[in-house]
């Protein structure tokens, strides 16, 4: 445990940030996984895609994914889609 006041202020922050990153991924994981599924079903998949892709911009904007490693997600999730409809 840190003695120093500047110190236990990040610990503080730290915790906060990595619960508010935790929650972001695992909304990202359950809306791809609702793509992949509704895809591998042969159901639509258009607004599943849509909201899927707009949770990983908003996680990029948050700062929880790079902007490339978003950019390489949304592409492969599309190529999926694509391939199994």
């Amino acid at each position: 445990m840190a003695n120093i006041k500047s110190q236990i202020k990040r610990n503080r922050q730290n915790e906060n940030r990595r619960m508010r990153n935790k929650s972001f991924h695992s909304n990202l994981k359950t809306s791809v996984k609702k793509v992949e599924t509704a895809a591998a079903a042969g159901e639509p998949t258009d607004e599943l895609l849509r909201q899927a892709q707009a949770k990983i911009d908003t996680a990029v904007s948050k700062g929880v994914l790079h902007k490339k490693a978003a950019a390489r997600k949304k592409s492969r999730l599309a190529k999926r889609v694509t391939t199994s409809t």
